[in-house]
């Protein structure tokens, strides 16, 4: 997987529905967010389906890393919205895993920026 289509997934799992995640999460997955704590992947499907989905996410300050030919970190910083509520703003980082021809979200962490 490039960078550009990297980016283009990771705005999908912020945009789009649990389907997904349902496609695209590693089983072995661990997502932490503030006020929530830590989740595995089964918590993070349940708590997908009774989420609403963000409208809008603008992703700046974008950093790519590699850990060989099958891992790709990203880090970044989201400013994303929900119709009628205030921004969210936050740090994040996500990791994928190359598996086979397709590539799994292993980790995804958000912390609140100031």
């Amino acid at each position: 997987m490039d960078e550009q289509e990297a980016w283009a997934l990771e705005e999908r799992f912020w945009l789009e529905g649990s389907a997904v995640y349902d496609g695209l999460l590693d089983p072995a997955c661990l997502m932490a967010f503030p006020g929530m704590g830590v989740m595995r992947a089964a918590d993070i499907l349940d708590s997908l389906r009774q989420a609403p989905r963000w409208a809008s996410v603008d992703m700046t300050g974008r950093a790519t890393g590699r850990a060989g030919d099958g891992v790709l970190v990203l880090g970044y910083t989201a400013e994303s919205r929900r119709d009628g509520a205030a921004p969210y703003r936050c740090f994040c980082t996500s990791t994928y895993r190359a598996d086979g021809e397709r590539w799994l979200l292993v980790q995804h962490q958000q912390t609140l920026a100031g």
